[in-house]
């Protein structure tokens, strides 16, 4: 079989993916990943060739925010986000990626739930699709103003959006929100935290509460939104109550923290399954990776939303109590309060606990592999 993975140019829409892209470079099927082209060595790690394609968020971002006029154009701007993912993706990105596309003859492709070049590239060469997606599911109020902007850049090259044949889902139903139906064609998939390519599959055995005089506390704000000027306050608020592991995404290095900070250790850039072990609570932006990666382990968490989806996964885990949310204007003091409290509270430790065993049992990437094999045979 081929098959190619296709998702916009952001490292928490592409991580995502790796596990299925795995399991079929495994079972010795051709994958490639339609991505654009800054994630050329990540891949090259990973042993998955790259489909360079189009441009990088950054200047997506900045085009999305021209179209739609606006300034900021990470505000949660259901206006914004359908520019950058559907409207000027498409438009900067299409035609490359069907004759990439068009030479490695794909049967299926695969692509993340706010990809829709990888969509637009199965109606152009006939092939199905399955969508992934990344977390919940993503509210009318965004997709419809993404399928409204879609359906504009499809119609102009005289195409009809494709409907997925297959809704591949690794988000466990207690994230769901209240009344969700498993769309068609569903197939779970067992959601893991990013690991490093040498590290082994199977399901996380979750934390055990480590016996220290103090609790151990996980900061970390993804790739890309770990600045200093965002991450030094809740470290100062957080450093009296907990030894600290702050993840430092792509954004910063340990340099750019003085000296002076008690019980905190930054660590550069490395997967969240290296992060978790011996933590007590992930103290996160919500990004849909770490969110379900951190309850694989049975940790819970204190959510500080930052934008896009980040709210979603910010009251899926607030509602299922598995977790606290501290959303804005509040300051790294009701950050500070919240891990006291859910620290506090053994019933967000055994929420999550069984949200990871909710987890472990949904089928592996290879399981799901293999009944996408089948029924495309």
């Amino acid at each position: 079989m081929r098959i190619i993975f296709s998702s916009t140019p952001a490292h928490g829409h592409l991580m995502p993916l790796l596990p299925l892209a795995r399991a079929f470079r495994d079972r010795g099927d051709d994958v490639a990943v339609l991505a654009s082209a800054a994630f050329g060595p990540m891949l090259d790690a990973e042993r998955l060739p790259l489909l360079a394609i189009g441009p990088e968020m950054p200047d997506l971002l900045a085009e999305g925010a021209r179209r739609a006029g606006v300034d900021d154009p990470t505000a949660p701007s259901p206006a914004v986000a359908a520019e950058v993912f559907a409207g000027a993706r498409i438009d900067l990105s299409a035609d490359a990626a069907i004759a990439a596309a068009r030479e490695f003859r794909p049967d299926v492709i695969v692509a993340e739930a706010t990809d829709y070049v990888g969509p637009f590239v199965a109606a152009a060469l006939e092939v199905p699709y399955a969508k992934h997606a990344l977390g919940p599911l993503i509210p009318a109020e965004f997709t419809d103003v993404f399928d409204a902007v879609a359906e504009r850049a499809y119609k102009d090259r005289g195409m009809a959006m494709p409907t997925p044949a297959w809704y591949v889902d690794p988000c466990p139903e207690v994230l769901q929100g209240s009344g969700w139906q498993p769309p068609q064609g569903h197939l779970p998939l067992r959601a893991e935290a990013h690991r490093g390519p040498a590290a082994t599959d199977g399901p996380a055995t979750p934390a055990t509460l480590a016996v220290r005089t103090r609790p151990k506390v996980l900061l970390s704000f993804g790739t890309h939104f770990g600045t200093p000027a965002l991450l030094r306050p809740i470290i100062e608020a957080l450093a009296p109550l907990a030894d600290l592991v702050v993840g430092l995404g792509l954004t910063a290095t340990a340099a750019d923290y003085s000296d002076g900070f008690d019980h905190v250790e930054f660590v550069g850039f490395i997967p969240l399954a290296e992060l978790l072990d011996g933590v007590d609570l992930v103290v996160t932006h919500g990004g849909a990776g770490t969110t379900l990666g951190t309850l694989s382990h049975g940790l819970p968490m204190v959510v500080v939303p930052q934008g896009a989806d980040q709210f979603i996964q910010a009251g899926a885990v607030s509602g299922a109590r598995l977790g606290a949310a501290v959303l804005p204007p509040a300051g790294p003091e009701a950050v500070a309060q919240a891990v006291t409290d859910v620290l506090g509270n053994a019933e967000y430790r055994e929420n999550a606990r069984r949200a990871a065993e909710q987890i472990t049992a949904m089928p592996s990437a290879r399981e799901v592999a293999d009944r996408l094999a089948a029924a495309l045979a």
